[in-house]
């Protein structure tokens, strides 16, 4: 039985010959904030060990928002009705969906957030619950309102249109069990949203021996963000802010640039045309991306691949293997509407990979 990586581990190494579809459970209590009550309560607790006797491998902190995603034959161009070809409603947020990655995939995570007690937080919180993500670090304010997002998805090539709605819940300020629950973790997972929090979590992740795991996505980046980066650990980041953050823009050498900021491991990735992955081991290599004939929907697709990532390195898979896993949940998740619905489990991760010769062990 595979058993977990150790806080302040230099993940990525390689793996041993155990099963890679076990874990192990380590009882360690976090505290909690206020979640459901009643009935909600007690029916979410039938579904789900309550977070307080798991140990969390990751814990999230940024946005947890609504997705209402709608696949069309077209972007409309002006006024006009055009029939949906499908829709679909779920949790988002790129460091939420990272949490659900990893939680899918056999880990245990938890979220950090700050939302309202409105209908759309009632389904970020049953969505994530759904999944296995631990809520309790979830901090609920009456009358106030949850991010929401809606999504245009072309079905001719996958390309999006997004609106969103910002919610009305001050930022998280990070209470005693909140906290807690951040060092409990073996990794804590940022985007650089809520950038006060952000810097506090980081702190106490140094504090408590806690992997800081960074997300800089495509159209994110701020120059604030150039003091994250020398704080994290694992930094992963999209083309479009790899080359605003270093001026770079050959993408293997901007990977080598990111890596003398600090982190042990750096990733740019670039869709289709896969990510190019160094460490301060001096390993150094590009990972080809997996292509189906057609892609649905690449919403989430980026966030998938930092969840399946930040798994690989939990489960002491090399840093070849890792890279391989995480390009493969991206590429399934693009063949599904809605940046959640095509996340598989590890064992149609295994077989996938397995189509292409590649294992996990």
């Amino acid at each position: 039985m595979q058993k977990s990586v150790e806080k302040q581990t230099l993940v990525g190494r390689p793996a041993s010959n155990k099963s890679a579809s076990n874990d192990e459970s380590v009882s360690n209590e976090v505290g909690g904030i206020r979640r459901w009550s009643g009935d909600q309560r007690q029916k979410q607790g039938d579904r789900r060990q309550s977070q307080s006797e798991l140990q969390i491998d990751v814990i999230g902190l940024g946005a947890s928002t609504m997705d209402v995603l709608t696949l069309v034959e077209h972007f409309p161009k002006g006024r006009e009705v055009q029939q949906a070809l499908s829709t679909v409603i779920q949790g988002g947020g790129p460091v939420a969906t990272a949490m659900v990655t990893v939680s899918r995939l056999g880990g245990r995570t938890a979220m950090v957030d700050s939302i309202g007690d409105d209908w759309v937080g009632d389904h970020v919180l049953q969505d994530f619950q759904s999944e296995g993500v631990g809520t309790e670090t979830i901090e609920i304010h009456h009358g106030q309102t949850t991010a929401i997002s809606n999504i245009l998805v072309s079905a001719a090539d996958g390309a999006r249109a997004i609106m969103f709605l910002s919610g009305s819940a001050p930022e998280p300020s990070l209470s005693e069990s909140q906290k807690a629950a951040i060092q409990s973790a073996k990794m804590l997972h940022i985007n650089g949203r809520y950038s006060k929090a952000c810097l506090e979590a980081i702190a106490l992740a140094k504090a408590g021996n806690v992997l800081v795991s960074f997300d800089g996505g495509a159209g994110r980046f701020r120059p604030e963000m150039k003091t994250l980066v020398p704080l994290t650990d694992i930094c992963i980041v999209a083309r479009d802010f790899a080359e605003k953050y270093t001026g770079e823009h050959e993408l293997s050498r901007s990977a080598e640039l990111l890596l003398k900021e600090g982190p042990k491991i750096a990733v740019v990735t670039d869709g289709i045309r896969g990510s190019w992955v160094c460490t301060t081991d001096g390993i150094s290599f590009h990972q080809s991306a997996f292509l189906f004939p057609k892609t649905v929907d690449t919403t989430g697709c980026g966030d998938s691949y930092h969840g399946a990532f930040l798994f690989g390195l939990l489960k002491g898979f090399a840093i070849e293997k890792t890279a391989a896993l995480a390009s493969a949940v991206a590429a399934m998740n693009s063949q599904q509407l809605g940046g959640r619905s095509g996340i598989p489990k590890l064992d149609e991760a295994i077989n996938f990979l397995a189509g292409y010769g590649v294992t996990l062990g």
